[in-house]
């Protein structure tokens, strides 16, 4: 029986490189895919867009790409491997044009193709409403981007084209790791069982390291060897969609039972009825099997029809926050920075500025839980950081607190200060036939 081999080569966009490049070399791989799109991170694809109309993909898709390429393709003793990702985010069409210059480069004949249509922004009208009670039409200049979370279809088109790499936009995480499955197997769009199971898949691989000992390590509790070298995961599948979760043969971390259902819960409202534009998958009667070391068999999926509905993630600007930081050392540390803080606030106000929301906190003190530490601690750093309409009122924010190096308790140091701009992100739904992705060369 045929056993598909799928590696997730990154969990988000600024995720580590190296082991996928361990994956592409030594994990006999099918295919490699990249998840490195988040709702936030497609509306600031989008607002770099604007600013360059060739710009808008992912920062690290020409390093990621020119570590993994020479492993793609037909090679001599080796699986035909292909690469899946969604680094194209707000610029699918001109991230492929990137690679496959860069494979022009390296003197590799790859075919690369884009996957669009998410974009549908055009398609909505002023009275939709946002899951967060506004309108759309609420937003005016303030709206950036609309991106609809497609499924398979796109990516399926491009592998029954040939392609030797997949740039998408933005696919709902699991897709990613589904579309190939479905390719390879012949699974029909409603074969509902087995795209349940596929998607757990996919849903196992998303996060990268996360599944391998990332994220899940707790030194004395859930103890994980070697994380300096954690190696990321890959699936062993059969046509039926049962898979062993394993990692790379030397590399470190850990694939546990333990591991695989962190994972299943991340994200997971209903475990019956986890929504994707494919499937509606259910991982409530889902169990792992520990087969040997760094073996888990994932098993129990399920699935039913998928959603009449996609769901769209909506980007739009929303303020500035800007920011200020200091840091006081020594005795009576905890006092001089309980004294800055008050400074400042009582500064602010003096000032009239126009402040939304502000918080003040002591890090290493209350900055997480509140004051309940009865330590007096040895140094500790002053934040203030404040939500303001207008980019004028946020830099006073941080100016104020770097004023305290002359201006308030003694010994402050190490200041900081700091303005950006709030992408916010809201979502809505479409009707699915409204979408329509397609591949472009």
């Amino acid at each position: 029986m045929k056993t598909l081999r799928i590696g997730s080569g990154a969990g988000y966009s600024g995720d580590r490189i190296e082991p996928a490049v361990e994956l592409a070399e030594h994990g006999d791989l099918d295919y490699l895919v990249f998840e490195c799109l988040a709702e936030r991170t497609i509306a600031l694809a989008q607002q770099a867009r604007i600013s360059d109309p060739q710009g808008g993909y992912d920062p690290l898709l020409s390093e990621r790409m020119r570590r993994v390429l020479p492993f793609v393709g037909v090679q001599t003793g080796r699986r035909r491997l292909r690469v899946i990702t969604n680094m194209g985010a707000a610029n699918p069409v001109s991230a492929a044009a990137e690679v496959r210059r860069i494979a022009g480069e390296m003197g590799l004949d790859l075919k690369v193709l884009a996957v669009v249509g998410d974009d549908v922004l055009t398609l909505l009208q002023p009275d939709f409403l946002l899951d967060n009670g506004q309108t759309v039409g609420s937003l005016g200049e303030r709206l950036i981007s609309a991106n609809a979370y497609l499924g398979v279809d796109g990516i399926l088109q491009a592998l029954h084209a040939d392609a030797d790499v997949v740039i998408t936009g933005r696919v709902a995480d699991p897709s990613l790791f589904l579309a190939p499955q479905m390719f390879e197997f012949g699974w029909t769009e409603d074969d509902w069982q087995r795209l349940g199971r596929g998607t757990l898949v996919g849903h196992l691989l998303e996060c990268a390291g996360q599944v391998s000992g990332g994220y899940f390590a707790d030194p004395g509790f859930k103890d994980v060897d070697d994380l300096a070298r954690l190696g990321f995961p890959l699936a062993e599948i059969d046509a039926d969609g049962e898979a062993v979760i394993t990692k790379v043969t030397g590399s470190g971390g850990r694939v546990s039972r333990a591991t695989c259902t962190e994972q299943l819960i991340y994200e997971v409202h209903d475990p019956a009825a986890y929504l994707t534009p494919d499937v509606t998958a259910d991982f409530s009667q889902v169990g792992f099997v520990e087969e040997g070391a760094d073996r888990v068999r994932a098993q129990g999926a399920g699935g039913r029809s998928r959603p009449a509905q996609l769901k769209v993630s909506v980007g739009y600007l929303d303020g500035w926050i800007g920011e200020g930081q200091m840091s006081y050392g020594g005795p009576g540390a905890v006092a001089r920075a309980q004294l800055a803080r008050d400074v400042v606030l009582k500064r602010l106000e003096l000032m009239g500025v126009k402040m939304q929301d502000v918080r003040a906190e002591l890090i290493g003190m209350d900055s997480l839980h509140g004051p309940r530490s009865t330590v007096e601690p040895w140094e500790v750093r002053l934040r203030v950081a404040a939500r303001c309409e207008e980019r004028s009122e946020a830099v006073r924010v941080g100016n104020e607190v770097e004023t305290l190096y002359t201006n308030g308790p003694s010994g402050g140091g190490g200041a900081s200060k700091s303005v950006r701009q709030v992408v916010a992100v809201a979502s809505l739904l479409l009707p699915r036939n409204a979408v329509k992705p397609r591949i472009e060369a």
